[in-house]
């Protein structure tokens, strides 16, 4: 069987793309992106294959497929996932917290939407921070980092509608689950799942500078996935970048003497999870400990840290080379990056194909009747912000930041809900589908006295897609903020 072979255009008997869901495109991808640079180093004087597929593909295959119906039908899928969200949509004024759960309506999908205060936004100068979050969460497709599925805004807020994580953050696990920390086994099984969420996010250039236990979380299988990436930055090819970003304790040495690095401080804050998850404590502070940000400081720099009989020999030396002071000596930071850390022994029992795969069973799977946060009355609520005002000039921000759906996960989402399954129909007999057929011409009118009125024409038949029209126009309301169910 030919992994690219494509069904036939009932009508033109030709071949013609696969639409969406197809996996033999997408493996044919990935396969060409991982030999062309070989292939490039080997024969330097040649086109790369990716150069040579594009060339071919551009050519009569795509002049066939414009030609076919699949291009129709394409041309469906993009209009629905391109349909402007309403702007000036106030969403029910019942949410008192940033983070909620919500549902659309048109796929029962839950996701977690996010709100960003624009008032808030504005006042605390964060709109280019807000918007790189954004664009960060849009080239990111990885099993273990949030992902961004919707960008909209309501009349105060900004809103992105993330994946939903109902097992709550890895800090309230740590020390709000009877004894601080988790056996190694499962600290370890977490700190394979984040190895590989940095090396997505490596994978793009992107580091993202603030792992601490607080921004990862459990979906309610008990896999984890990494959030927040508001410091997140990408970096230029061959670059390297400065910024004392993060948070206290967990910043890399070169990270808070204002050294430039590239992903190194991502490796320092895996070591300090590491040691945290098992300690039941950060290295360099005690669980609420009183202590300046200058000693804290002092202490990830010059401190070596202290390890109980929590540790097996080989969780101390996989922190200590996390650990390890000066970047150029630290596990990851050789120049192969996440394969580094994926070598060391203590993860020998760990299957990174299967566990990348999402074919291993997490350690511990939280109660779908559980409700893993703090009280409600230890969570900070919204205040009103003051002496702020909203003008034309922000529309600008807005018009950046509100983008709608993103590709994959909309795609997704339609794959797993069935709406694509639903939609995506092809007759078997060769003809046009019926959303395809153009609607019969009205028959001419009689011929009348012009003393006579003329009759009303005769009723048109509804179209045959007129059902399927209405699907399509519901999918539609996908990304139509008016339609999104929120729920406390």
């Amino acid at each position: 069987c030919d992994p690219l072979a494509t069904p036939r255009d009932p009508r033109s008997g030709r071949h013609a793309p696969l639409a969406l869901g197809s996996f033999s495109f997408s493996h044919a991808y990935l396969l060409i992106k991982a030999v062309s640079p070989l292939f490039s180093s080997l024969f330097p004087s040649l086109l790369p294959p990716s150069r040579i597929v594009r060339d071919y593909l551009s050519g009569a295959p795509f002049s066939s497929y414009q030609e076919s119906m699949y291009f129709s039908r394409f041309l469906q899928w993009k209009w629905l996932e391109r349909y402007v969200a309403a702007r000036d949509h106030v969403l029910p004024s019942l949410l008192v917290f940033q983070v909620c759960a919500c549902q659309v309506r048109a796929t029962g999908k839950m996701y977690a939407c996010k709100k960003l205060e624009k008032k808030r936004v504005k006042k605390r100068k964060g709109e280019a921070m807000a918007l790189n979050e954004k664009r960060i969460l849009e080239k990111v497709n990885s099993s273990f980092v949030v992902s961004l599925a919707y960008a909209y805004e309501t009349k105060d807020a900004l809103c992105l509608v993330l994946t939903i994580m109902n097992g709550g953050d890895l800090k309230f696990h740590i020390y709000n689950m009877g004894n601080s920390g988790f056996d190694e086994q499962r600290a370890i099984f977490y700190a394979a799942e984040i190895c590989c969420g940095l090396e997505d996010l490596h994978r793009e250039r992107i580091v993202y500078r603030d792992l601490k236990p607080e921004n990862i979380l459990l979906d309610d299988r008990g896999h984890i996935r990494i959030s927040d990436l508001g410091l997140a930055v990408q970096i230029p090819e061959g670059e390297t970048i400065r910024g004392r970003v993060g948070t206290v304790g967990y910043m890399a040495p070169e990270v808070i003497q204002n050294e430039s690095y590239t992903f190194s401080p991502d490796w320092w804050g895996l070591g300090c999870l590491i040691f945290e998850m098992i300690q039941g404590q950060s290295p360099f502070r005690k669980r609420k400990e009183r202590v300046k940000r200058e000693e804290v400081d002092r202490r990830v720099r010059e401190d070596q840290e202290e390890y109980s009989d929590k540790f097996s020999e080989e969780a101390k030396d996989i922190c200590r080379q996390l650990l390890a002071k000066d970047p150029k000596e630290r596990l990851g930071c050789q120049g192969r990056g996440a394969i580094e850390v994926k070598q060391h022994p203590i993860f020998r029992n760990i299957n990174f194909k299967r566990l990348e795969a999402n074919m291993l069973d997490p350690p511990f799977s939280p109660d779908p009747r559980a409700v893993y946060c703090k009280d409600v009355l230890d969570i900070e609520q919204f205040s009103t912000v003051k002496g702020v005002n909203l003008d034309p000039t922000d529309d600008d921000f807005y018009h950046k930041f509100v983008t709608g759906s993103v590709s994959i996960p909309w795609q997704n989402e339609m794959i797993e809900m069935e709406c694509f399954k639903e939609i995506n129909v092809y007759e078997t007999d060769g003809t046009l589908p019926h959303d395809f057929k153009p609607l019969p011409p009205p028959p001419p009118r009689p011929h009348k006295p012009p003393q006579c009125p003329p009759p009303p024409p005769p009723p048109v038949s509804p179209r045959p897609a007129a059902e399927l029209h209405h699907k399509l126009q519901s999918s539609a309301n996908v990304r139509n903020s008016v339609n999104v169910d929120l729920y406390l």
